[in-house]
């Protein structure tokens, strides 16, 4: 049954505009699934339907049609999960590689998701789909810390902190090459690679701000381990920064070199650390995800 939340317009709202309106009411709510409820005529104002940028009179009624969230075809698979932490409201998991995060075409099910829906019973209802809150991603071949939100209170406020970048990441990388500096910082803006839709690229056409630091922990003979700390979350940032230094990740058939000493089965990088504040509680938790045996036998390989 479709639920149904009903408002009047007080002098205090008069003029605003409808979208606003609605995203203050309705906290529970992302602005993104209450701009599909406008778009659906799922959004009345005195019976009729408006647009997003309506401005309010006093007295209007106002009535918001929320439909019973649509319950998922994917099937639920018993696989393995390591976790590390977990309670009513989260799951922090140290994700293996090889592990898509979600089905698309060419991975439509052995994914994260399928995972968590033979793990957990009460999943996010977030943009009207009942399916696990998957707040952030990690690539295939990416492997470490992440955390999923079991309900939409935790989805909504883990998926704000990662927007206002007051979470914390950490990341382990070995790159190609001896890198020349102890620590440094990388600002140099991503986007779509004009030459090739799939890929990203450092560009400054119709990019987006990206910065990461860096810090030098050991040096090989033809390759280096590095510690790279994110103050933004584009896609693919420390692949393509790194390669924007010189020094691509080992074993990223995407950006990186053609050549590959090592003979690895995937890019060796690891979300190491996660930081956030607990979307109950309010308190902070940092969670550290040990690497994965493949990338501690190159390590030992290349000491």
């Amino acid at each position: 049954m479709d639920n149904k939340r009903e408002f009047i317009i007080t002098q205090e709202d008069n003029n605003n505009r409808l979208d606003k309106f609605l995203s203050r009411q309705n906290k529970d709510l992302s602005r993104s699934y209450l701009q599909e409820l406008i778009d659906n005529d799922n959004v009345l104002v005195n019976g009729n339907v408006v647009k997003k940028s309506y401005k309010l009179n006093t007295d209007d009624n106002v009535e918001v049609i929320i439909p019973k969230p649509a319950e998922l075809t994917l099937e639920a698979q018993d696989i393995p999960l390591d976790i590390i932490y977990e309670d009513k409201d989260i799951i922090v998991i140290n994700k293996q590689p090889d592990l898509v995060v979600h089905p698309a075409p060419g991975n439509e099910d052995g994914t994260l998701v399928n995972a968590l829906l033979y793990h957990c019973n009460n999943l996010s209802g977030i943009n009207g789909v009942i399916r696990p809150g998957i707040v952030h991603r990690l690539d295939k071949d990416t492997s470490g810390a992440m955390v999923i939100a079991k309900n939409d209170q935790s989805h909504l406020n883990l998926a704000e902190q990662f927007k206002e970048r007051t979470t914390k990441k950490i990341y382990l990388t070995i790159v190609d090459g001896r890198l020349k500096y102890k620590k440094g910082k990388i600002d140099a803006a991503i986007g779509r690679d004009p030459k090739d839709r799939k890929k990203m690229a450092v560009t400054s056409k119709n990019s987006k701000k990206a910065i990461s630091r860096f810090e030098l922990l050991e040096k090989y003979e033809k390759h280096s381990l590095v510690k790279v700390k994110l103050e933004t979350g584009r896609t693919h940032q420390i692949r393509l920064h790194m390669g924007y230094l010189g020094h691509p990740v080992v074993g990223d058939k995407l950006y990186g070199y053609n050549h590959n000493y090592l003979t690895v089965d995937r890019q060796m990088l690891h979300s190491h650390t996660l930081g956030f504040y607990h979307p109950t509680t309010e308190e902070w938790m940092e969670f550290e995800a040990p690497l994965l045996e493949d990338m501690e036998k190159v390590l030992e390989r290349l000491r």
